[in-house]
């Protein structure tokens, strides 16, 4: 029994507290003195009482009545009453520049007018003084203070003037990288902009943390710091090496087209190398066999900061071989610049041909193929944003690219076709191009990231051929079909891509991909494509690699959806 009555009285108590934390407060304030109002608030409890009052007063203050206050406060169950008193108003006389440089204060954005007639602002003096000292630490003071000085009061004026106390100046001495990371410290010092006696500025540090941050091939260990030393700072960073390098061999089974009720192997070569000498190079190899006579080549280098300058100097070329009926060719030179730590520009060149292997038939309406031999010379700009908390594996944030050229394009006289047969084409015409990719990543829960990403591209000119067109499905655009199974001169299309991560670079995936494609050109009657693809996938993180396994179906109007027509891709890529 008088285990029960504890028991119950426990209960009640606790029943009693939990309704007490229930019980909200009604306040009802006055504000006198030279503003005056009164109001009243439904709050849930008494901490939120206080909070209210506390901003309010905040409020009063920031309006020039600087010796606001809480007069008096009263608490009857759940009604609350407050008297605020605010006193006089404070108005600027004048806030002088003191000893602060007129360059200096106009990049803080200082205005005397501002502080002539206009209330007294806490705030307000607060946002310039972090604006002077953000200028001064950018230029090698660091240890910069700034404050009020010879502050005058008349009745409820005041006036004063701004004083800075410099310290000492600081210049960059080294960056000290620690960590098992492949780092040629000279490369990596000017790629992030600290360069040995420069005047030390901590916007140069942020920003470098945020190179480091989008580098695929480095990892911070530990956090990054700064130390001073007799006027000289050093920048340490423990970083380690990433395994990003790949070797990567895929094996497709695709329906053999040629050859009813049989499959059909195609292949896939990938090698990629970064940072070799911890200089930031890149060099890259990339080969793809489509279909029983197709394939293509790829290959690419980087060399960056060419002759210690901040220019990159990069190289392509890129080889298609369609059946037998054509063959491109596409060599690009660039040159790009890291404008920003998100933001990197690339002017390029890039020279484009197109040979038939086999002519086509000509019609008897007197009208040439769609696909022919072409040249084509063109100029053009790329540029790359993002901001993501990984620039290898993001798992948040978004990244932009762009790429837009302009040229000359020439239809070269085949020998097989008549001459006659080029009569109505344009030989030589303006041809524009342009592209861009927007991808973006959001972490849903601490396992379930959504990536979506929306891509187009447009080709403009009056002798565009099918064997110019851009090439458009497979595992790196539209799944659920061949690859390079489309030609199109303008698309759109998105993927969205739900993972689940049950490790923390393994997951399932489940994909859709929704586009439009049209193709029209030379030749080339007018005609739109609508296509639609879903599947679903694993990524397999091993210690040395990833396993990729990925199935996927597509409709178009030339090819039905079907389990009989579905693809699948799985392969290993080592990663050394």
């Amino acid at each position: 029994m008088k285990r029960l009555f504890i028991i119950a009285l426990f209960f009640v108590c606790g029943l009693g507290k939990s309704l007490q934390a229930q019980q909200r407060y009604g306040l009802d304030y006055e504000v006198r003195g030279e503003k005056q109002e009164s109001g009243s608030e439904d709050l849930a409890d008494s901490l939120a009482v206080r909070n209210f009052l506390n901003g309010y007063i905040e409020r009063l203050r920031e309006e020039g009545y600087l010796m606001a206050a809480v007069e008096r406060i009263t608490f009857r169950d759940s009604a609350v009453t407050a008297l605020i008193q605010t006193s006089e108003r404070f108005n600027w006389v004048s806030l002088e520049s003191g000893n602060l440089p007129g360059q200096l204060l106009r990049r803080a954005g200082y205005d005397p007018r501002l502080f002539q007639g206009h209330p007294v602002s806490y705030k307000k003096v607060a946002r310039l003084f972090e604006r002077i000292l953000e200028q001064k630490e950018n230029e090698g003071y660091p240890f910069a203070a700034v404050r009020l000085d010879s502050i005058r009061q008349t009745g409820n004026s005041l006036q004063a003037n701004i004083a800075l106390e410099e310290g000492p100046y600081i210049r960059f001495d080294s960056l000290n990288v620690q960590g098992n990371a492949r780092v040629n410290q000279e490369f990596l010092a000017r790629k992030l902009g600290i360069v040995l006696g420069e005047p030390f500025s901590q916007k140069k540090v942020e920003a470098a943390l945020q190179t480091i941050q989008n580098i695929p091939y480095y990892q911070f260990e530990a956090a990054p710091r700064v130390t001073f030393q007799n006027s000289e700072a050093t920048v340490h960073l423990t970083l380690k090496n990433r395994k990003i390098n790949t070797l990567d061999g895929i094996i497709g089974l695709l329906p053999n087209e040629a050859e009813a009720n049989k499959l059909l192997v195609t292949g896939q070569f990938d090698l990629d190398i970064y940072n070799p000498a911890g200089k930031g190079r890149h060099y890259g190899l990339h080969w793809q066999r489509l279909t029983q006579y197709s394939q293509n080549l790829e290959i690419a280098a980087l060399e960056p900061q060419l002759l210690g300058t901040g220019i990159d100097v990069n190289a392509s070329f890129f080889l298609l071989k369609e059946d037998t009926s054509f063959v491109n060719r596409d060599f690009r030179l660039g040159f790009g610049y890291q404008v920003t730590p998100r933001l990197y520009m690339d002017f390029f060149s890039r020279w484009q041909s197109g040979d038939l292997l086999s002519v086509p038939e000509v019609s008897s309406a007197d009208e040439l193929p769609e696909v022919l031999d072409f040249r084509y010379h063109s100029y053009g700009v790329r540029l790359r944003y993002q901001d993501l908390d990984d620039g290898y594996l993001p798992k948040s944030g978004w990244r932009l690219v762009t790429e837009w050229g302009v040229g000359n394009k020439k239809i070269l006289h085949n020998t097989a076709i008549k001459e006659a047969y080029y009569e109505e084409v344009p030989k030589e015409a303006f041809q524009v191009f342009g592209t861009f990719s927007a991808e973006e990543f959001w972490r849903v829960s601490n396992r379930l990231v959504s990536f979506l990403r929306l891509r187009g591209g447009l080709l403009v000119g009056d002798n565009i051929l099918k064997n110019d067109m851009y090439r458009l499905g497979g595992l790196r655009s539209i799944r659920g079909f061949n690859e390079n199974f489309f030609f199109a001169n303008r698309y759109v299309y998105a993927n969205f891509e739900p993972r689940f991560y049950f490790e923390e670079n393994s997951y399932f995936l489940l994909f859709t991909d929704v586009g439009a494609l049209e193709q029209s050109g030379w030749s080339i009657p007018e005609n739109r494509d609508n296509v639609l693809s879903f599947g679903g996938g694993l990524n397999l993180s091993t210690g040395s690699g990833e396993f990729r396994f990925l199935y996927g179906m597509g409709k178009s109007n030339e090819q039905k959806i079907g389990v009989n027509y579905a693809k699948i891709h799985f392969g290993y890529i080592g990663r050394f």
